[in-house]
């Protein structure tokens, strides 16, 4: 447990120097294009961290807490109410009926993005990180990780993305 805070701490350094950088230093790179993307907002940086710091807690059916553990839903649901103020359903569906969609072309760090897992669409969700890469809590006897969504597994089930409007948080 002791090298998933490590690991966070090294992510969060990253994250920071290029969130207190001038805005040019945060490009990152659309994951279907290859091209350059917007620069990442430090309010959006704010989530970012609050989701790496989930790294390594446990898997937990119906979990919304580093104390009780997180399923995907719930992981999303604390990140998005504890970074930005905004309420979200504690439910992949749910969230994925919320926002507005995006397409992977247009991915930006902090957007939700939904897989089909079970046989059934938008039954998993993630948080984007950048660089083609996304947060999640996985699956039973598992811990919250990063995955790459290039890798056939996540591409053969990616259902599709979803922006929520920072300036609709509520404070």
């Amino acid at each position: 447990m002791r090298w998933n805070y490590l690991y966070s701490i090294v992510i969060l350094a990253g994250l920071q120097a290029c969130s207190s950088a001038p805005p040019r230093g945060t490009i990152e790179r659309s994951p279907a294009t290859g091209e350059r993307a917007a620069p990442m907002s430090l309010e959006r940086a704010e989530g970012l961290i609050q989701a790496l710091s989930a790294l390594g807690v446990d898997y937990q059916y119906g979990g919304r807490s580093h104390a009780t553990g997180f399923d995907c839903s719930g992981l999303v649901a604390h990140v998005y109410r504890t970074a930005w103020g905004i309420e979200l359903p504690h439910n992949a569906a749910a969230q994925a009926q919320a926002g507005s969609t995006v397409s992977l072309a247009e991915l930006q760090a902090g957007d939700l993005v939904f897989y089909n897992t079970l046989n059934q669409p938008f039954s998993h969700v993630g948080i984007y990180l950048g660089d083609g890469r996304f947060v999640h809590s996985p699956k039973t006897g598992a811990t919250v990780r990063v995955e790459r969504m290039e890798s056939a597994y996540w591409m053969r089930r990616f259902d599709g993305a979803r922006r929520f409007a920072m300036d609709a948080r509520r404070n």
